[in-house]
């Protein structure tokens, strides 16, 4: 495969991070002050916002690329489109990567691309450091398409340390689960960011763009009893209100959608130490009912023209059993002499992706992993009891 050269000032740097991941909107930005020391270097993203390149080992690019031989996965995990070194000012991009142009940050500022501060990796050996590597993966924006992409991180795990991890790092790594909802529910919050609405004032970890923000710290203060309160803060619940409304329609579509992750992984033999499942949804409150409002009316078109079709189609586009973060209306309704033209764009409701793979392994012969599956359930049956 031809490789394709680039000069890395062709990309720039981005934000939309919550705790581990990376998602980028070119509606807002985040200050670098509210950045914790594990996430101040080295993700970049094009100047369109669609993608992202995010530096990493070796060890996460294998996973990416062997993927294609587990086809069950791929709706749940963001698109791998390459890999790239970024070992010099020219960097190689593997495949038919095309960047775009040199781009002044006038011309940026014209295009509505905002000036983004650099982001790192949440979970590297290196003392909240750079990643020491010429080596970055090429992403999805999960959030690319969203007005005001509401974001959470769920770090995944009782155990978070990898076979090859040392000692003293599996120490720490125990330690820390113990201390918080890791260990009892196998999962705690990493990160999250939620729009306020364009009347909230500044301060209290509220940006000027309206996003209030959550490090790895406040998801750490929960025990299993309160991290509810976490979810609350998610999706904007007053404590002991239920969920109602367009809320409530997010929250079954996450119930869903993780119920769809947990087979998918309950069919692999794998071992995901340290990966998150990243929650996005539209946070601006009227963009989300517009959004119901057109998804509605696009469906109500389809299956007008389709009523013979046998695939049933769920919100953003997808068939029972699909993840929501795919447009494919159905195996059936895929056929050849259908065109891509005859399929609705829906509009992005929510979004749910497994993330972080830089201890990631397939593992024959040694059945699913429980380790993540155990923090899934625990999301699962917290959502449940949030809407009933």
């Amino acid at each position: 495969m031809a490789n394709k050269s680039f000069r890395k000032s062709q990309l720039i740097a981005f934000d939309n991070v919550a705790a581990g991941q990376y998602v980028t909107s070119p509606h807002i930005r985040v200050p670098l002050n509210w950045l914790t020391p594990n996430h101040s270097d080295g993700v970049l993203s094009d100047p369109s916002g669609a993608m992202i390149v995010k530096p990493c080992k070796q060890s996460e690019i294998d996973f990416y690329e062997s993927t294609s031989s587990h086809p069950g996965i791929l709706p749940f995990i963001p698109t791998y489109m390459g890999r790239l070194s970024l070992g010099s000012d020219t960097a190689q991009a593997a495949g038919a990567l095309i960047l775009p142009g040199e781009t002044t940050p006038d011309e940026l500022t014209r295009k509505n691309t905002a000036e983004l501060p650099v982001l790192g990796h949440a979970w590297e050996p290196s003392n909240g450091g750079k990643i020491d590597t010429d080596h970055a993966v090429v992403l999805e924006n999960i959030a690319a398409d969203y007005k005001k992409p509401n974001i959470l991180d769920v770090k995944l795990g009782a155990r978070l340390w990898a076979d090859d991890a040392p000692a003293e790092k599996r120490a720490k790594l125990d330690k820390a689960a113990a201390e918080t909802t890791s260990k009892p529910l196998g999962f705690r919050i990493a990160g999250m960011k939620t729009y306020q609405g364009s009347g909230a004032s500044e301060g209290s970890n509220v940006t000027a763009h309206g996003y209030r923000l959550f490090d790895k710290h406040y998801g750490r203060s929960f025990i299993a009893q309160t991290v509810q309160q976490g979810f609350n803060e998610f999706f904007r619940l007053q404590e002991g209100v239920q969920p109602s409304g367009a809320i409530r329609k997010v929250i079954n579509r996450f119930i869903r959608d993780l119920q769809d992750i947990a087979d998918a992984i309950g069919k692999e033999e794998s071992r995901m130490y340290s990966a998150s499942l990243l929650f996005v949804y539209e946070g601006d409150a009227s963009t989300l009912d517009v959004a119901f409002s057109e998804e509605k009316d696009l469906l109500s078109s389809y299956h007008g023209k389709h009523q013979s079709g046998n695939g049933t189609v769920n919100g953003n586009g997808s068939t029972n059993g699909t993840s929501s973060g795919t447009n494919g209306i159905s195996d059936e309704a895929d056929d050849d002499d259908k065109s891509e033209e005859d399929q609705p764009s829906f509009p992005s409701i929510q979004s749910l992706k497994l993330i972080d793979f830089a201890h990631a392994e397939w593992t024959p012969g040694q059945g699913p992993d429980e380790n993540l599956l155990h923090g899934m359930r625990s999301v699962i049956k917290m959502l449940i009891g949030m809407i009933h």
